[in-house]
């Protein structure tokens, strides 16, 4: 009997919980009273367990029904989530989002544009992958991701199509007591040379063995942008970070900007760029997360706060 049950019968219940009677259920489903009753009767037949108590004026869900409703509304739920997904695959809506994000990139602003597309497109996984240098057009190369966001790393790929979205500002940072923090500005090459300098590392083959940024031959190679963070901030060397990850620090006296010789003062503009491969076009829901992505501007000052960040209309 239970394989009959239907999902019409357990909005009806729900309907009936919620409101109190059956006769707002019935109005608030458009439906007849007697319809409703029926259908409640007939559910409390088919399951063997008695939902309503009706000896007052009004029904009142019994221990039973109580304990049930819960579960028919997750069952509702799924119902509904599996219409939704099953329309927006069937107009060619992603199955699936998987997205590499070039560990430059402003994570405020990732975060202000996926809390948007957990919004717009809830029933669709989202699979974020954080890379740096050669291994974020590597990952869309090799099909693991749709699309990515990538730094000004110099890859020459027929394969690849590059969309400018925004820039980000990377700066030269130090410890307080760290020599290079106490040396005269501008601080010449020679001098940077002396000292140990924090690079991340390449874990692609696309840029294997090329250098981005490296003054020093003294180096220490991080595969992680927090550990190189976290090294800074022990005087541990000195190393290029984007803006927005130290603000605070700078602002505080945690770390220190260091101005070299012959770059700008203000720190190197990063261009940042959405990539895919040639042959296949984002969907609807990568388009729609790169359009928002383009909203942004160039990083430069303070750090961007959420509310300060347009993410344009939703549909």
């Amino acid at each position: 009997m239970l394989d009959n049950l239907s999902l019409d019968q357990l909005r009806t219940f729900i309907a009936a919980a919620d409101t109190g009677s059956f006769s707002a259920a019935a109005r608030k489903l458009g439906r007849a009273q007697s319809v409703v009753s029926q259908t409640l009767a007939n559910l409390e037949t088919q399951s063997g367990v008695r939902l309503f108590d009706r000896a007052g004026r009004y029904p009142v869900l019994t221990e039973d029904g109580r304990a049930l409703l819960a579960d028919a509304r997750a069952v509702v739920e799924r119902a509904d989530a599996f219409k939704a997904r099953a329309k927006g695959l069937a107009g060619g809506l992603e199955p699936e989002l998987s997205v590499v994000v070039d560990v430059m990139f402003p994570m405020p602003i990732l975060t202000c544009v996926v809390a948007s597309f957990q919004a717009e497109f809830p029933q669709i996984p989202l699979r974020i992958l954080v890379e740096t240098l050669g291994a974020v057009p590597e990952a869309v190369l090799d099909r693991r991701c749709a699309f990515g966001i990538m730094g000004a790393v110099p890859v020459a790929s027929q394969e690849l199509v590059l969309e400018r979205i925004l820039a980000t500002r990377m700066v030269m940072v130090a410890s307080p007591q760290h020599p290079l923090a106490q040396h005269p500005s501008p601080i010449p090459s020679d001098a940077l040379k002396q000292h140990l300098q924090l690079v991340l590392t390449d874990r692609s083959n696309l840029t294997q063995g090329r250098e981005f940024g490296v003054f020093s031959a003294q180096t220490w190679r991080l595969a992680d942008l927090s550990a190189k963070h976290a090294f800074l901030r022990a005087g541990l060397g000195w190393g290029g970070m984007p803006l927005w990850s130290v603000q605070d620090e700078l602002e505080s006296g945690v770390l220190v900007r260091l101005s070299v010789e012959d770059t700008d003062p203000n720190g190197l503009i990063m261009p940042m760029s959405a990539i895919h491969r040639t042959e296949s076009l984002p969907g609807p829901a990568a388009r729609w997360m790169i359009e928002r992505l383009k909203t942004g501007t160039i990083v430069e000052g303070d750090l961007p706060r959420p509310e300060q960040i347009s993410l344009g209309r939703r549909r």
